[in-house]
Parts: structure tokens; C-alpha cells; sequence
């Protein structure tokens, strides 16, 4: 004990001797300054794992779409939001950890980012991100600030019209896309998910914005198609190899949150539901091994929506979703697939048939997951799958398959059940609602924005659950 006393006295004597005693106030760990790229992966890395996420307090969007279902607390399963602020949480995570550095990025990229080349690919990838981020906080609230958002100085943001942000949206796109520049330098590796490569991001734009222009298809028809075909004609994604994944590290902090809420925090909160399992076993769909494990009678099987559910009695997430490196995917090549389709069957140039690009999509899905060729040829042949049984409903040849294919990526299921309105949903036990075909706004604004909030409400049809958004034309049939 001497020996480290003494050993203690020479630090103390330098600390008690410094010269410039306002260096004892800096915290290394809140540095005063942070460059672009590093405020840009951040945002990046939140905007993943917040809509990629299984917290009930953020995203409840596999639940609502009954990919899985709660065990004991059940409250989220049957579209109960409010208890756990599940609006305001994704509202806050989506303005303030992503959209407000994103644009502290944007701020700083002009002090230190000096190539104008370099720069204009930089702040193009940013904004395609924010535009990104843009379009699921519309697509699930409706109206919100938007023209007047994000500025510190403005604690009253105004709410504007979301049909008419949405296609301000599309025009960003198409300024981004032809700023992207593939000559010049970029972001590097400041960006996880393609290196800061302009002829990737090219591309993942241009998917973008056949999805945009296909989730306003009911709504502006001529805008949609005009859209649609300008982003197959540029040039959407072709492969696998061009999907959209966040490589989560298995080291904490940067690690999957799937991992996060189901295997480091040692819970067993969710299970299968049976709507989904039991459409794949009625579909002998080879992805069920991929999808989930086993249950403990070897088959695969679901609890019931909306009730509690043994974890112990049915199947759980797959092994390999839940690793802590699992990568997040946020935009892929099955989906732009299933958007052709869908383009084809709407009239829409696309260069091929609905069915081919269908057959892609399921493909494309099934390949991703860790299936092969045979799996899928096999599944197609099925006549409950193949294209030709569509007998007119492409929504509903087209929606049930998008949905299985979108399976952990529950808030674009969401998006597009909205839109197609397939496949029909059972009512969960003991609903507190109608099928949730947006969420309320957020608490924090009734207490801070509230006039601006009551305005934006009106306007739209009502600050609950069951108003339908500027894109949802149709019925959910429950």
C-alpha cells in the first residue's frame, strides 16, 4: 500500500503544477468539434438500427404485420401504441438522431470537404439518405413539419401537406441523381453501407424512386408512371450484390439490434405468429428454415396475434438473424423486383412482364436468405405461388409474396400492406383498434406544437390510428 501511495505523489505534484489549468476542463469524451463523416455515420448507423430494431418501445412493426408475436406482455401486438410512446419515440429517433446529423453534416462538409467535386458527391449521398428518412416519417404519421423542420431557432414548426413533401421528396432525388458524380471523390468508408461509391448510391436513388413513385400510385397516377419509368430508364438495382445492408459489427455498441433485444438482454419476449408460419407451411416455402427454428414438436408454428404465447411452444426468429453481426437491410433487389412487377400490371414501361419480374423478386428473396436455385424454382412451381394463378388481383399475388419477402423488415411490410392491402390480417386478440394505418402524433408535440399539431390533424382526417394517409386509397379487410 506504501509503494502505491508514493507511486500516486508525482502524478498529483505534475496536476497541481500545470500551467494552463482550463485543460482539466475538457472531456476527451465530448469532443467540441466532429468532422462530416463521422456525424454522417452516426446518422447512417441510427437510421438502421432504428427501423431495423425489435424494441416494443420503437418498432412494433413486426408485430403489427404478425411476423412475431409477444409472449407475455402483449399490449403492441393488439395496436396498442400509447402505452410505451411508441410515436414518440420513432418520431424523435427519426428528427434528432437522424435527420439532425445529417444536416450537421451537410454543415460541416463545407469547411471540410474542400474538392467542390468531392463535396457535391458527399452532400448528394446525404441527402438521399435524408430523403430516405424523409419518407417513412410521412408514410407513417401523414402531415408534419417538414419546410420548417429542423431549425433551432423555429420551436413552432409548421405541418405541411404530405403529399405535397412527398413529391418535393422525388424532386431531391432527381437533383441528387444527377449530381452523383462517379469520376470524383466521395465519403469513403465514413459511409458503411457502399463505401461512398456515386455509381452505387446511383443506383439505390434511382430504387428509391421507383418505391416512391409506385407508393403514390393510387394517388397521382400520371406523376407515379412519369416516375417510375425515369428511375427503371437510369437504372435501379439489377443483383443481390446491390442491396442495401448496414454491416453490423460484433462488437458492442455498433452490433445488430436484433441481437441487442433478444440476445444480450437474455429476453424471450417473441415468437412467430401464426399468420405468417401458417401461410408458409400451406405454401411449402423453403425460406421457414431461414426465417425461424423449429418448435419444440419439429415444426413450425406461430402463437396466436394479439394472445400470450409460450416461448417454449413455438418457433423463434432464426439462429442467424439474431447474431450480433447480422447486417441490417434497409432496401434490396427483391423488392425493386416485386415494384417492377407492379409497374408492369399499372401499364408502366418497364422493359418486361410482371410475371418475370415476380419470379425475380421470390428468386432474388429466397437466395438472399441462404436458399438456392433449386429451392426456388421448386416454390415457383407451386400453382399457389406461380404468377399465372393472379387471375386478375395482382395486388394479391403480388402483396402476400412481398410480404413474406419483407419479412424483418416489418415497417416496409407495413408500407406495403397499406398500399396492396394484401394479405388480410386476422383482428388480434382483444384489439384496442382498427387495423393501425398510421401513427398519432407524437405527445411532445401536443404539449409543445399543439395549434400547429390540431391544424395538421384536421387536415388529414383525424389524429388516430384508422385515418388513411395521401397513398392508402383502399381497404385493409381484417
Amino acid at each position: 500500500m506504501k509503494k502505491i501511495i508514493l507511486a500516486l505523489v508525482p502524478a498529483l505534484f505534475l496536476v497541481a503544477c500545470t500551467k494552463d489549468l482550463t485543460e482539466l476542463n475538457v472531456d476527451p469524451k465530448r469532443p467540441e468539434d466532429v468532422s462530416s463523416g463521422s456525424l454522417f455515420t452516426y446518422a447512417q448507423r441510427q437510421l438502421v438500427t432504428t427501423i431495423t430494431s425489435a424494441n416494443v418501445n420503437l418498432n412494433i412493426f413486426r408485430l403489427i404485420e404478425q411476423q412475431w408475436q409477444e409472449t407475455t406482455y402483449v399490449s403492441e401486438s393488439r395496436y396498442n401504441l400509447t402505452n410505451r410512446s411508441i410515436p414518440d419515440n420513432l418520431w424523435d429517433d427519426l428528427y434528432q438522431k437522424v435527420l439532425n446529423n445529417l444536416e450537421a453534416s451537410r454543415g460541416y462538409m463545407a469547411t471540410d470537404v474542400p474538392d467542390e467535386n468531392q463535396r457535391k458527391n458527399e452532400i448528394a449521398i446525404l441527402d438521399i439518405m435524408e430523403v430516405y428518412t424523409w419518407h417513412y416519417i410521412i408514410t407513417t404519421f401523414g402531415d408534419v413539419p417538414y419546410t420548417e423542420a429542423l431549425n433551432i431557432n423555429n420551436i413552432f414548426p409548421k405541418y405541411d401537406d404530405a403529399l405535397t413533401a412527398y413529391k418535393d421528396l422525388i424532386v431531391r432525388l432527381d437533383k441528387d441523381i444527377l449530381a452523383l458524380n462517379p469520376n470524383a471523390a466521395s465519403i469513403g468508408a465514413a459511409d458503411a453501407i457502399y463505401d461512398g461509391d456515386p455509381a452505387k448510391w446511383k443506383k439505390f436513388a434511382n430504387s428509391l424512386k421507383l418505391k416512391m413513385a409506385l407508393t403514390i400510385a393510387d394517388t397521382d397516377g400520371a406523376l407515379a408512371k412519369s416516375t417510375a419509368e425515369s428511375a427503371i430508364t437510369s437504372g435501379v438495382f439489377t443483383l443481390n450484390s446491390d442491396n442495401a445492408k448496414f454491416p453490423f459489427s460484433s462488437i458492442t455498441p455498433n452490433t445488430n439490434p436484433v441481437w441487442v433485444d433478444l440476445v444480450q438482454s437474455g429476453r424471450q419476449d417473441f415468437v412467430a405468429a401464426s399468420t405468417i408460419t401458417t401461410k408458409m407451411n400451406a405454401l411449402k416455402d423453403p425460406r421457414l428454415p431461414l426465417f425461424f427454428t423449429l418448435d419444440n414438436t419439429g415444426n413450425y408454428s406461430g402463437g396466436t396475434p394479439g394472445s400470450s404465447s409460450s416461448y417454449l411452444s413455438f418457433s423463434h426468429a432464426a439462429i442467424e438473424l439474431t447474431k450480433a453481426n447480422f447486417e441490417g437491410n434497409i432496401l434490396d433487389y427483391s423488392e425493386i423486383q416485386f415494384l417492377v412487377a407492379e409497374a408492369a400490371e399499372r401499364g408502366y414501361s418497364t422493359g418486361t412482364t410482371a410475371k418475370a419480374a415476380y419470379d425475380n423478386a421470390i428468386i432474388a428473396s429466397i437466395l438472399d436468405w441462404g436458399g438456392t436455385s433449386a429451392d426456388a424454382a421448386t416454390y415457383l412451381a407451386q400453382t399457389t405461388v406461380a404468377y399465372g394463378t393472379a387471375s386478375g388481383n395482382y395486388k394479391e399475388k403480388i402483396g402476400t409474396q412481398k410480404w413474406i419477402a419483407l419479412y424483418n423488415r416489418g415497417i416496409d411490410a407495413w408500407l406495403e400492406h397499406r398500399r396492396l392491402d394484401y394479405p388480410i390480417l386476422p383482428l388480434p386478440t382483444r384489439a384496442v383498434s382498427g387495423f393501425p394505418t398510421r401513427f398519432t402524433y407524437p405527445v411532445n408535440e401536443q404539449n409543445v406544437n399543439d395549434a400547429n399539431r390540431v391544424a395538421a390533424a384536421a387536415a388529414i382526417g383525424g389524429d388516430v390510428v384508422e385515418t388513411k394517409l395521401f397513398f392508402d386509397k383502399f381497404e385493409v379487410t381484417e
